[in-house]
């Protein structure tokens, strides 16, 4: 028997074999070209699900990689159910364990008008004895390499987004045999994987990749949607290749929960994204799909601009005294809200004595409220800087507070940077965390949070746990729950996530905050590659990047400054105060035109990088821009390249006329060349370390 889905331009196919095994032969954005595959051994491995049981066999050659699980290979197909909701159809494909008794549940969300769906799985105890579980999919599809004639290592390339504090999204594009995967592997012991361990989910790699199949030219692109540790791995059975998402598990992560009958437990939430034709494509899809799962809320369709006194700045040593020029600042460049950063709640030096985050009226004598107050004067909303998954070790609150607070390994508490990890679960926390909120926004008048979070504490804790993964995975869950109750009770208040920049750029906090900050980089050159690549991580209204004009520069740094920021959420700072006239009418402008101009665009845009590719901090030369209502904008930033033209693709608009408009700095100079025939634009302009921010029409 065959159950064939048709959702989205999405075509899936799944056969239910005779001994009650279901396997899913097909999953794309093409039909199914409907080849056997003619080796039982292949045609076994098409997988539904993996699940692993504490004492069960394994029944494949498999070195790390979670294939050949039991109970996951015994499992019997019962039925599947579909429905409709708000999002569009959903179906539960029901499997069972005749010895365990386990029912397992894989579950598909699609998404009305999107080539991407949801995947996660259910597993519930029916029998009467303890099940420990160490592997548990959130997806799984075998055949990923099916479409072509050409042998997988000569046609499937892999993109993934490195990461490192101010490093971040810097992708690199690998074939297969350039990450030691061989086209005459039998049965392999390796793996192309991403992998995370610990309380801060893109500290190496963002929980995302993109798979190329460069003869096909079709994409496949996922995410995990954790703030902690997740997995996904690509690998073969001879010539049947598999990609294989999940949470936490126990060889990689230290993860292990047990069940008690009647009890479940469900997998976090993983999403895949199918296209044809350019990178752009299937960044297209997913930058839909995150839309779909947000939380929605004004400040995604207003973008409102964010001056904060932190980087390049203040720098984490505010004070009245210095507070209120900034703000006149801010507020005559145009900047709508106004974030004082760390270090307000400490008299100097505040690292490891965090957790009370009350005033410093050494720093405010006439408390903060004299500062918010006199920014809500100026007609922007005041804003502060938390870290309340943390508690510093020299807190005066760290002697009193109960130790279960606190995560915990081997009977001691966990430390990291001198910050202990405060322990979600427990509902106290929760209700110290609750307070801090109410006193910040109903006593302080703040308006937005800057949620920032500086630790990585580690693969989690055993304290009330069945292990260190468990008991993290169940604090991340946990502190979702408080975030959105803090939502529902304050529903316009904006909680930018931070994470020492971007070391936490996941869809579990991404589809509660309505923005991420993206990056703690300080050279602003750099930052131009990190901002260019930031939509590939994000919808491009969630990304907020810096724009900090240094207190000497030419007038190029503020342009470059800028252009990083235009594109996405600006995120200004710097010292406004003691910059030229000249510099600060650029940044006047910049901001004017973001209002007037840019920012209508942005909650509705696709990206679009017009070089085919990621930018990258070597490079002489990137571009990045998105397309809206028939109108695509576009940065390009210039180095010190060699040469001093480029050309950029766009294909989209071959044999049409366009109209190019320079959008900023307006009245600035530039070449342009357009190739109807190839649909190719060059540009030139003249300096170095500077940039242009353009808009294409095109005509018929």
């Amino acid at each position: 028997m065959k159950i064939e889905i048709n959702e989205n331009g999405l075509y899936a196919v799944l056969e239910i074999t005779k001994e009650k095994d279901i396997r899913l032969l097909h999953l794309a954005d093409c039909p199914y070209d409907a080849q056997p595959i003619g080796d039982e051994e292949l045609e076994n491995n098409q997988r539904l699900v993996e699940v692993k049981f504490s004492g069960e066999n394994a029944v494949k050659h498999h070195g790390p990689r979670q294939v050949g699980t039991l109970p996951g290979y015994r499992l019997e197909y019962q039925n599947y159910t579909e429905s409709e909701n708000q999002f569009g159809k959903y179906i539960e494909f029901h499997l069972t364990d005749p010895e365990t008794l386990a029912a397992v549940t894989v579950c598909w969300q699609f998404y009305t008008g999107v080539k991407a769906l949801r995947t996660w799985t259910r597993v519930e105890n029916r029998g009467t004895n303890v099940i420990g579980m160490e592997h548990i999919s959130s997806f799984y599809l075998a055949n990923i390499d099916a479409q072509g004639l050409k042998p997988r290592n000569e046609k499937l390339r892999i993109h993934m987004p490195h990461s490192s504090w101010s490093n971040e999204g810097m992708w690199k594009n690998y074939s297969f045999e350039e990450l030691g995967f061989y086209s005459n592997e039998i049965a392999s012991s390796k793996r192309i994987f991403g992998s995370n361990t610990g309380t801060w989910s893109s500290h190496e790699l963002a929980p995302m990749a993109i798979l190329e199949n460069t003869e096909a030219n079709a994409y496949t692109a996922w995410q995990i949607e954790n703030q902690g540790s997740w997995n996904w791995e690509i690998s073969g059975v001879k010539k049947l290749m598999y990609l294989q998402l999940s949470g936490p598990n126990d060889r990689q992560n230290h993860w292990y929960k047990e069940l008690e009958a009647g009890e479940s437990f469900e997998t976090v939430p993983t999403a895949i994204a199918f296209a044809h034709g350019k990178l752009d494509d299937v960044l297209k899809e997913l930058t839909n799909y995150r839309r779909k799962i947000r939380r929605p809320n004004k400040d995604n369709q207003t973008l409102g601009v964010i001056f904060n006194d932190y980087m390049n700045c203040l720098f984490g040593d505010p004070t009245t005294e210095k507070e209120l020029p900034l703000i006149d600042a801010a507020a005559e460049i145009g900047c709508e809200y106004y974030c004082v950063d760390a270090g307000w709640y400490s008299a100097g030096e505040w690292w490891d004595g965090v957790g009370e985050w009350q005033p410093s009226f050494e720093r405010f004598p006439n408390g903060i409220q004299e500062v918010t107050s006199y920014i809500k004067e100026k007609g922007m909303i005041p804003g502060l800087w938390l870290e309340i998954e943390v508690m510093g070790i020299n807190s005066p609150l760290a002697k009193t507070t109960p130790k279960d607070w606190f995560f915990h390994r081997h009977g001691k508490p966990v430390i990291d940077r001198s910050r202990y990890q405060l322990d979600f679960r427990n509902p106290d926390v929760q209700t110290f965390a609750d307070e801090i909120i109410s006193r910040v926004v109903e006593e302080y008048g703040v308006g937005y949070i800057k949620m920032d979070y500086n630790i990585d504490a580690g693969a989690g804790t055993d304290l009330d746990s069945d292990s260190l993964g468990d008991g993290l995975l169940e604090h991340n869950r946990a502190y979702l729950t408080w975030l959105d109750r803090q939502f529902e009770k304050y529903p316009d208040l904006i909680i930018e996530s931070c994470s020492s920049g971007g070391m936490r750029e996941d869809y579990a906090l991404l589809s509660r905050h309505s923005l991420q900050s993206t990056s703690d980089q300080e050279n602003y050159l750099m930052t131009g590659a990190i901002a260019a690549n930031a939509s590939s991580l994000m919808t491009p209204e969630q990304a907020a990047v810096w724009s900090y004009p240094l207190r000497t520069g030419d007038i190029n740094e503020v342009v470059f400054n800028m252009a990083n920021a235009m594109l996405l959420r600006i995120h200004q700072s710097g010292h406004l105060v003691e910059i030229s006239d000249e510099r600060k009418a650029i940044v006047k402008e910049a901001i004017q035109t973001y209002k007037e101009e840019l920012r209508q665009y942005i909650p509705i845009s696709n990206p679009v990088y017009p070089l085919n590719t990621f930018a990258n901090f070597e490079d002489e030369w990137f571009s990045f821009g998105w397309q809206a209502e028939g109108k695509t904008y576009f940065a390009v930033w210039k180095k010190e390249p060699t040469n001093h033209s480029i050309t950029l693709d766009f294909s989209a608009l071959k044999n049409k006329e366009i109209n190019l408009n320079l959008v900023f700095p307006k009245k600035w100079d530039y070449q342009s060349s357009w190739n109807k025939t190839k649909g190719q634009l060059s540009l030139s302009f003249n300096g170095t370390n500077t940039a242009r921010i353009f808009c294409i029409v095109g005509c018929d």
